[in-house]
């Protein structure tokens, strides 16, 4: 395994994280700046921390199902700042476990920014071309029917997005869904309004993968903390529902932004709940 791949047995489904990137990030908590400071000992004058960017594959009978698609292969077309670090790549990474792109069953968008969509496409012979020509891709409708600057001149979401809905690809999911055995998005509005996680029923055991529903893992702690410019309410509502499943299930879970490799779980702690490393 490679020291930007980690894969776990998670009941009946194999699980890897990969590492895509990592950038520095103000997130501007909707909190006191005091105590926000307190719970995120990193933060530099300006408020900004590091911040992995992690994608997920899971392997579940049939199903080959990424979760997430990082920045892609030419961010600089889109982003004014790229990201401090790169690994290989989430193509590479893959093929560090075997898989192929044309290998991938069904990809899950968890909502439409950047650093969550743009390895959607990859350019081939001077044409943009999905980066996994066979597979299904999964996002909520709100998330591409609701972006009114999606087919803006040199749009990323226009430029990714529309080349999967060109070939046919593309999915627009409303509310929650089964998408392969096992294998359901759940509409986890907040961050964005088309925000989905997703959960994995392996048997025994469960997984979720929480996109951008928690930042960092203070956020857990402290439910009601979001950075600025999200829907404060419907992301709380959106967290609290997934405690109200992981918690008695103890499931393994992971979000986008987490210190790679990532692994945790949701705890009960004193009155509340908090983060645990897994």
């Amino acid at each position: 395994m490679s020291s930007y791949v980690d894969s776990r047995a998670i009941g009946d489904a194999t699980v890897t994280v990969i590492w895509d990137a990592t950038d520095e990030w103000a997130p501007q908590m909707q909190a006191p700046e005091a105590e926000w400071r307190r719970a995120m000992p990193g933060a530099d004058a300006a408020g900004e921390l590091l911040f992995d960017t992690n994608v997920v594959h899971v392997a579940l009978g049939a199903a080959s199902v990424l979760l997430d698609l990082g920045h892609g292969d030419a961010p600089e077309r889109f982003m004014k700042e790229l990201p401090l670090r790169r690994s290989p790549g989430l193509l590479a990474g893959l093929a560090s476990i075997g898989v192929g792109p044309e290998q991938i069953t069904h990809v899950v968008i968890s909502h439409a920014h950047f650093d969550h969509f743009a390895g959607a496409t990859t350019e081939r012979a001077g044409r943009i071309e999905p980066s996994f020509p066979r597979a299904r891709h999964f996002v909520g409708r709100a998330e591409w029917e609701g972006d009114l600057d999606r087919d803006g001149e040199g749009a990323a979401l226009a430029h990714h997005l529309g080349a999967l809905e060109r070939h046919g690809l593309l999915e627009l999911v409303d509310g929650d869904r089964e998408i392969a055995p096992g294998v359901s998005m759940l509409h986890a509005p907040g961050e964005s309004p088309g925000h989905a996680i997703v959960r994995v029923d392996a048997g025994a055991e469960s997984f979720y993968y929480l996109g951008d529903l928690f930042h960092h893992t203070c956020e857990v702690e402290h439910l009601d903390w979001v950075p600025s410019g999200r829907d404060q309410a419907a992301l709380l509502a959106s967290r609290e529902r997934l405690i109200a499943e992981a918690l008695p299930r103890r499931a393994t879970l992971l979000f986008t932004h987490l210190d790679f490799p990532g692994w945790g779980r949701i705890a009960r702690h004193d009155a509340g709940v908090r983060w645990e490393r897994s």
